[in-house]
């Protein structure tokens, strides 16, 4: 009879997982599709912003952030989400990080890490990466001024000249149930870099002239910082909107794991039942012939 309470309480401790688990699934899905409708339009943005200063090499060298350093380190940015419950998403940026080209070809003395995210960090630490600067607990809303202080934070090692190129490291979200990851540069502004953003190279685009005022360095200038602000909030949409869908399929998974397992468990207690009604009808059976026996 124990072991049939037992599994009773099995079967109700697993049916409430899966009421949380499907709960986590809706909310989930419907975050997700706010945070899709803002990746797509924060790539197009960004992306008709680099087409501004695609074809314009010689301006961009003339820039700050146009500049092809041979000294310095260089700053890797990983993104990834605060909370867990989303698949592999985190696992995979972290891999594509240390499993890029770039970083292995990179001298440990020679890397700077920044993490945007609390398990990017987590995960950094771990494995003995030192991380120069970490954000978390980043709004959901990532509005344009918290958007601008953490460019600003992080173009500042490319302004002191610290480093000579920055690589962000983000998921690209693509539906609901697959997400790229991508490692691409953001400074300088070079051929590379549009390369990276899978733009067409320099000077394969044709130009118009433009009257600028009061410089064309000045305006070219100022619109890059624009185009990394840009990029920064396009990569953290993008990261939201894949760990929404990611959390999604994993609580979709769990609820149909727990409904197994209920499943599983019923036909088990079904079973048990049965024997203990068996073992007592058998009983009862032989307290009866054995009455009979006493009483003949």
């Amino acid at each position: 009879m124990a072991s049939l309470i037992e599994v009773r309480k099995k079967i109700q401790s697993v049916q409430n997982t899966k009421k949380i688990t499907q709960a986590m699934q809706l909310v989930a899905a419907s975050r997700m599709k706010g945070f899709q409708r803002k990746a797509l339009s924060s790539r197009a943005y960004a992306t008709d912003l680099l087409q501004l200063l695609n074809g314009r090499q010689d301006a961009l060298a003339e820039t700050a952030y146009g500049e092809a350093r041979t000294e310095g380190k260089t700053l890797f940015v990983l993104l990834s989400s605060d909370k867990g419950l989303c698949g592999a998403l985190n696992a995979k940026l972290f891999r594509a990080l240390i499993q890029n080209p770039i970083w292995k070809s990179t001298p440990r003395d020679q890397q700077m890490v920044i993490t945007i995210g609390r398990k990017a960090a987590e995960a950094a630490r771990n494995e003995g990466i030192e991380v120069i600067e970490a954000f978390e607990g980043i709004k959901e809303t990532f509005e344009p001024l918290v958007a601008l202080d953490i460019v600003h934070r992080i173009v500042s090692h490319w302004t002191n000249e610290s480093c000579k190129a920055i690589h962000v490291i983000a998921p690209e979200y693509v539906n609901p149930f697959v997400f790229n990851t991508t490692v691409k540069q953001y400074l300088p502004f070079t051929e590379e870099m549009l390369k990276s953003h899978n733009l067409p190279t320099l000077g394969e685009t044709a130009t118009t002239d433009h009257l600028y005022e009061p410089s064309q360095e000045r305006v070219i200038e100022a619109l890059t910082l624009q185009v990394v602000q840009s990029l920064m909030t396009q990569s953290f949409f993008e990261l939201k909107a894949s760990e929404y869908s990611s959390r999604m399929v994993a609580m979709k998974n769990a609820t149909e794991s727990a409904g197994e397992q209920v499943r599983s468990l019923t036909t088990v207690y079904n079973k048990a039942r049965q024997a203990t009604i068996t073992q007592q009808l058998a009983e009862l059976a032989g307290a009866i012939s054995a009455m009979e026996q006493t009483t003949l």
